[in-house]
């Protein structure tokens, strides 16, 4: 359609020109006898430069700057090519004049075309909208069933499409929807291909975990601001609807294929038993109850310390899950009274133990003593509490940073390890495990909802040092996980993830910089030296550990060494609940009795 529109202006101008310069007395008769045929050919060549110029891939309704150059340029090429054949061909009877103003009026003609399209277009629109709002054009990366789907309904919340994108060479060139497929994947890097998007939008919820990562990366080098739809598993759950886009999340910015887990044994293991989960409200805990809800427990029991966070889990568990009988409880592990009662009260069978305090330099300077008391002794007081009212598990939720630690938070957590695995042989009902992973992307405390605060006041971005890596997760990963080592784990063992390759935490930076909209030059990066007790790089094992494989792919179990000091914990625990308070030095000091490979970082 757009070819035979030009072609009819390039018709008209070439009348035009000629009542420019004949008159009207002459303008008809006095045209040579091959007139015709020359304008034929000057139609050619005009649809031919528009062509090689890409014009007629552009849409007319985001008609701007980039297609006024791109028709300049072939109304100049044409004009001269025309100009230059007549006089090869020696068809002097053409006048000069209409040779030399044709281009111009040719030029003015489609470009007058399109922006008489574009504002009847935006007024149609106000019309529509009421006008209100900022107009949003989106580019849309993915042309498959999830786009058809987005197409249906983002209309109606005010964004426009420009066109669609997909590696399918069979969709390359076709529409869907009204809406063309303008190219594969990286011609999102093309300027001329974005046109007039104010976004881009990623519309690959059923690939694979590398082609979104793949999409997320060229889309972040576009400088446009990224958005994208709710994931397969978003949309299977029904936490979301396909036609509402949403920020990039941290698991888009991971993009690691989810390890596969044995749903049925967990489901054995949960359905129809009473669950436990201290720090309920936190990042894991909360996600943890979501999970465990999936597979229908007889009871599950709320343990948190935080009135604001037990609020509000317990209302995501109310409008998700309404039929399931939920236990709110305000309580503090390092309360063992207050633990013991709990247990025996409500009995629960399963229990996941995620109540600790993680923050490194928090706990690393006047803490010390809190984290201890929390992370190790809370933990002892939670494991025997369980045990003694017959649970059948306990599953602690450990970290990355409790091998070879160098901070209070990762002696502490490893500490705790050694103290629930003291347990084993005296509660032999019981089976404790512990679950070990890295960090996870978007839990509180995590560097994600940092970057995204500093992001949104313009900067900078505080990276510690250009050469710090972690292991990532995805908070649903991690609950998944913890989960799958109740239903497979055996007393004393602590399952650890593999990880896969760690991720440089600049790297994560400059991503969600360019995700943003933005580039480094608005918005830089500062180095801010490495924090109290911080590694460049943490470890999932220590060098003289082992595991063995489980029949989960990715997923090890540590049959971690014994030290002489792992076989004192009794005695090292009854010194510990004799101390009203200490101070940090004390407490270093302490933990390195129970814990001899934690060496504090200078």
């Amino acid at each position: 359609m757009t070819l035979l529109i030009d072609a009819w202006v390039v018709i008209v101008a070439w009348n035009a020109t000629y009542l420019f310069r004949l008159g009207f007395e002459r303008w008809i008769v006095a045209r040579p006898d091959y007139d015709t045929w020359v304008l034929f050919g000057v139609v050619l060549v005009y649809l031919l430069a528009s062509a090689a110029c890409k014009v007629p891939q552009s849409m007319w309704r985001f008609c701007g700057f980039g297609e006024v150059k791109r028709l300049t340029l072939a109304c100049a090429v044409a004009g001269l090519v025309c100009a230059a054949g007549v006089m090869g061909l020696q068809l002097y009877k053409v006048p000069r004049a209409v040779l030399a103003l044709h281009p111009l009026v040719v030029w003015v003609g489609v470009c007058l075309v399109r922006i008489a399209y574009r504002m009847l277009y935006e007024h149609a629109r106000a019309r529509i909208t009421g006008g209100q709002g900022d107009i949003r054009r989106a580019v849309v990366l993915g042309a498959g069933e999830a786009a058809k789907r987005l197409l249906a309904g983002i209309h109606r919340q005010g964004w426009i499409v420009l066109g669609l994108l997909d590696d399918d060479p069979a969709k390359q060139g076709a529409r869907i929807a009204g809406v063309p497929v303008l190219g594969p994947l990286d011609a999102v890097l093309d300027k001329g291909v974005r046109g007039a998007a104010t976004h881009l939008v990623i519309a690959l919820p059923s690939a694979s975990a590398a082609q979104r990562r793949r999409a997320v990366e060229l889309a972040g080098r576009a400088g446009l601001p990224v958005l994208t739809v709710p994931s397969a598993e978003e949309l299977r759950d029904g936490q979301a609807h396909v036609d509402r886009v949403r920020d990039i999340e941290p698991e888009d910015l991971l993009g690691r294929e989810a390890v596969q887990l044995d749903e049925a044994g967990i489901g054995d293991v949960l359905c129809g038993k009473t669950v436990l989960i201290t720090g309920a409200g936190g990042s894991i805990g909360s996600e943890l109850c979501r999970q465990v809800a999936r597979f229908g427990p007889a009871r599950l029991v709320l343990y948190e310390l935080s009135e604001f966070n037990l609020y509000s889990i317990e209302q995501a568990l109310s409008g998700q899950f309404p039929n399931l009988p939920l236990v709110r409880l305000v309580g503090d592990v390092r309360d063992a009274q207050h633990l013991r009662a709990t247990f025996s009260r409500w009995r629960p069978q399963v229990v996941f133990h995620a109540a600790a305090y993680k923050h490194v330099p928090l706990m690393e300077d006047l803490n010390a003593w809190s984290a201890l008391r929390n992370n190790t002794l809370g933990t002892y007081q939670a494991a025997r509490a369980a045990a003694e009212a017959g649970a059948e598990r306990f599953v602690l939720i450990s970290t990355d940073k409790a091998v070879n630690p160098t901070n209070v938070m990762g002696a502490s957590k490893r500490a705790a390890e050694m103290v629930v695995s003291s347990l084993v042989e005296e509660f032999t009902h019981t089976r404790f495990m512990a679950v070990r992973f890295g960090n996870v992307l978007g839990s509180s405390g995590s560097v994600i909802p940092k970057f995204k605060e500093q992001i949104a006041r313009g900067g900078p971005v505080t990276v510690t040092h250009p050469d710090i890596i972690r292991y990532f997760m995805t908070i649903p990963e991690a609950a998944r996980l913890v989960l799958q080592a109740a239903a497979i784990g055996d007393s004393g063992q602590v399952l650890v993830l593999d990880m896969g390759e760690p991720v440089k935490i600049v790297d994560l930076a400059r991503t969600m910089i360019r995700l943003s909209g933005h580039s480094e030059q608005d918005i830089p990066i500062v180095f801010s030296g490495l924090r109290p007790g911080e590694k460049l790089y943490e470890e999932l094992l220590a060098d003289a550990d082992a595991t063995v494989p489980t029949p989960i792919p990715r997923l090890r179990i540590a049959r971690l060494r014994e030290s002489a000091a792992s076989l004192q914990v009794a005695d090292w625990l009854a010194h510990m609940h004799q101390a009203d308070s200490l101070p940090d030095a004390e407490v270093r000091l302490r933990l390195r009795t129970l814990v001899p490979e934690y060496v504090p970082a200078v």
